[in-house]
């Protein structure tokens, strides 16, 4: 193919320059308006310049891969409220022998965690949970983190559900889940092994625990003190977002104060829940529901916090205030004074006390089954994949049948969905075809296709070369779009069993060059920053830090998996 008219090719980069910047830096100082806005910018762009056509933007939106990209987000979503993350969590220290055993144990369980829930989902539930471990026993978070974020990448390279260029190597190879499982996945398990040998050979000496310190299996006990549980900051599951997370101070905002009196009739429903429990108790649970509540509104979008004060009268603590700032408003929610309930009262709630313990048993069979429901219908959609059913229906039917089986309105857990990120593939799909009809990426690869093969080791090699370092400079997604057709087409030529082993390589070297750098993963981003900003065990993880392990680690792990994925 040769190039497009000057013109073409000129303002064709001009735009695919502007989507590129914006997608690698979402903050830039000229344009801080993030990844979505920047794809969407770059294919208006590419349709301002007549590079493409209206009729062929639209037909360059693979509707496919968008589908199944909606499916996974929302099974995701409910397996979140199905507690599956939770019990991840609580399996990394489930009899845990010492800081190794975690370290490998936290290598494992990301891979696998990935490989069936994406790498992004995976890193957004569980990276303030391994910070709470680590710093529990007074361990240093660093190899921690970069083993969720490292592994997470790694092992969603085993499946087409595994992470975003996955899905779309999927769709546009027609490869079926079992097929890309069998090819990616050995590379994988090796590749997450020889990360945590690595891991632990790097961080060996940060690891040991004198004999004299170890308790309960070899777990550090002279650290901080124990934080609950209920201390953490709970993560309710939103897909990893692609547009940039700024900081928000409250304070900038005006707020205007609005007192609401809470009496004994406010939530009566959910304190006869929790009528177990002692009057304390259930003012307590009375006011915490109050702040969820208010934090479910159309304030949950903003950022809510609370902050207790209690009132002394008489040099007795009677009253209490609850304040909410938000972005917009505050909120003060104000403790009815105590009353003293009569003995008739009290008898009555006695006896209701007694009756209502059967239907909170009956409240935890329902959750029980359908948590159960949940995974079932999980389970079906990987053995639907399995078989070879089309994969953007079978997501798309699983999300459809949890929507059901809530028997509530949807729009709470749609709303979690990431359409951002749906936004972002639309926008980059429209613009990576009209940069594809300047006529540049094509006329790149036949300078390199030459000595790229893969029907010999030096061509396999230079092909992998090729996919790190682009993955780097223009994120692994466009590189899968750019490279795809063209390395498939190259193998093809070769045999068609050449072609699927194309599509291998580049699906396990496009997601593990994702680990050489900080900004090379979405993933790697995430847990910087939900470590950055966890509650209580807050820590950096620093572009260098993650550099000086992730340069060695990838190109090991790379050069691995190319012999593995080459001789399938």
């Amino acid at each position: 193919m040769v190039l497009a008219h000057t013109s073409k090719v000129v303002l064709g980069c001009v735009a695919f320059g502007i989507f590129w910047v914006l997608a690698v830096f979402p903050s830039v100082p000229f344009m801080p308006v993030g990844r979505t806005a920047g794809s969407l910018l770059g294919a208006m762009l590419m349709v301002l310049f007549r590079v493409i056509s209206p009729e062929d933007a639209y037909a360059a939106i693979d509707l496919p891969i968008i589908g199944l990209l909606f499916g996974t987000m929302v099974v995701s979503i409910f397996l979140e409220r199905a507690d599956m993350f939770k019990y991840l969590g609580n399996l990394l220290q489930w009899k845990s022998r010492g800081p190794k055993d975690l370290l490998f144990r936290v290598c494992i369980v990301s891979a696998i965690a990935s490989a069936l829930f994406t790498n992004d989902t995976c890193c957004v539930v569980l990276t303030e949970f391994i910070l709470k471990v680590a710093r529990q026993n007074n361990l240093p978070p660093q190899p921690f983190l970069l083993a969720l974020a490292t592994s997470s990448n790694i092992g969603s390279a085993a499946t087409p559900i595994g992470n975003p260029q996955n899905l779309v190597i999927a769709v546009e190879s027609g490869i079926s889940f079992g097929q890309f499982l069998l090819g990616v996945f050995p590379a994988m398990i090796v590749g997450v092994l020889t990360n945590a040998a690595i891991l632990l050979c790097y961080f060996w000496r940060y690891l040991n625990v004198e004999p004299a310190d170890q308790e309960r299996g070899g777990v550090v006990s002279t650290g901080p003190e124990v934080v609950g549980d209920d201390e953490v900051t709970s993560h309710r599951f939103t897909p990893a977002r692609m547009s940039h997370v700024s900081s928000i101070n409250p304070d900038d905002f005006d707020c205007v104060s609005e007192p609401i009196i809470r009496s004994a009739s406010v939530n009566g429903d959910h304190l006869r829940s929790r009528s177990v429990n002692s009057n304390a108790n259930a003012a307590d649970a009375d006011m915490q529901f109050s702040i969820r509540s208010l934090r479910s509104s159309s304030m949950s979008h903003e950022m809510v916090e609370v902050s207790t004060v209690p009132v002394l009268i008489d040099g007795a603590s009677s009253r209490k205030f609850t304040r909410t700032a938000s972005q917009q408003r505050s909120v003060i929610i104000e403790d009815a004074p105590p009353s003293s309930p009569t003995d008739d009262e009290a008898a009555a709630n006695g006896d209701k006390d007694k009756g209502e313990l059967p239907e909170v048993v009956e409240k935890r069979w329902k959750v029980l089954v359908w948590k159960t429901a949940v995974y079932l219908i999980t389970l079906g959609m990987l053995i639907a994949l399995l078989m070879g059913l089309n994969m953007s229906w079978t997501a798309i039917t699983a999300a459809l049948v949890l929507l059901a089986l809530d028997f509530t309105d949807a729009q709470a857990c749609l709303e979690k969905v990431s359409y951002s990120l749906l936004i972002f593939f639309c926008g980059m799909f429209i613009t990576v075809d009209g940069f594809n009809k300047t006529g540049i990426p094509n006329t790149m690869w036949e300078l390199v296709e030459p000595y790229s093969r893969i029907d010999s080791a030096r061509g396999v090699a230079l092909l992998g070369l090729v996919i790190l370092i682009l993955s780097n400079v223009a994120s692994n997604v466009p590189t899968v779009l750019l490279l795809g057709t063209r390395v498939a087409a190259s193998a093809a030529a070769i045999s068609p069993a050449s072609e699927r082993k194309a599509w291998l390589i580049l699906a396990y070297v496009s997601t593990v060059a994702g680990n050489l750098t900080l900004l090379g993963s979405a993933a790697n981003l995430i847990v910087c920053e939900q470590a950055r900003r966890a509650q209580f065990f807050g820590y950096n993880l620093s572009f260098w830090s993650h550099l000086r392990f992730g340069v060695p680690s990838t190109i090991i792990v790379t050069a691995i998996g190319l012999l593995i994925v080459s001789s399938y």
